[in-house]
């Protein structure tokens, strides 16, 4: 990964952080707001670092090579992020559960060169998806009228899916999920509330069959309780 790019995913964590603790000098939920409402249910954004760092542009292409020789490579890729959404039950101060739902795609162009690099023909449309869905659990060990600290946990399916074929030919497989959030930060704001996640998720058929892998790092949310 190059510099730059550690350097905005750095700044990007210090700006949510920030952003948590301005929201902590306003009105928030009370106790009794707890008691009250139960449930909550959020939309959040997760970052794509895992699949920037495996599928991404190639770093050189072939120029000095026959003219006659030709070769494929994958281009121009582009990383729609981690979209979510979540709703819990909150059963006490300390345990909710829930279900979560996550969609995230990345597509490229397959450009077809010649041993002098220049290119024969593309095809514009490739892509894979990844779908999860699971429930979810969470554990709140720290409660403050304006912040919370907790810690969650999730299992369940993922669905990859795209323009590619697997071995069998098929254009879809389904492997099981595990969403593990070390700690996340909520500030809230009377019925409503902003999450900074922590953690990652991870979506494997087998051992030769990764679907993801410490993606989604870093998950911002938004959210409402009633």
């Amino acid at each position: 990964m190059s510099i730059g790019k550690i350097m905005n995913y750095k700044i990007f964590i210090l700006s949510c952080c920030l952003l948590v603790l301005g929201i902590t000098t306003v009105n928030a939920e009370t106790k009794a707001d707890r008691e009250v409402w139960r449930h909550e249910l959020r939309i959040g954004w997760g970052d794509q670092l895992f699949e920037s760092l495996v599928w991404h542009n190639p770093t050189s292409i072939a120029k000095t090579l026959p003219e006659s020789l030709s070769q494929t490579y994958h281009e121009d890729y582009r990383y729609n992020q981690h979209l979510w959404l979540e709703y819990q039950y909150r059963q006490n101060g300390w345990f909710s559960y829930g279900f979560m739902t996550d969609v995230s795609e990345v597509s490229w162009v397959d450009v077809t060169r010649n041993g002098r690099g220049d290119e024969l023909s593309r095809s514009d449309r490739n892509y894979f998806y990844n779908i999860v869905l699971m429930p979810t659990i969470r554990f709140t060990y720290f409660h403050h009228e304006n912040v919370n600290i907790f810690t969650g946990l999730g299992l369940g399916l993922g669905i990859n899916g795209g323009t590619e074929l697997n071995s069998k030919g098929k254009s879809t497989d389904v492997g099981m999920a595990v969403q593990i959030s070390v700690i996340g930060v909520s500030a809230n704001y009377k019925r409503w509330f902003w999450t900074l996640d922590l953690g990652g998720l991870y979506s494997i058929k087998n051992q030769n069959t990764v679907f993801l892998a410490s993606s989604r790092i870093i998950s911002v949310g938004l959210g409402v309780r009633f």
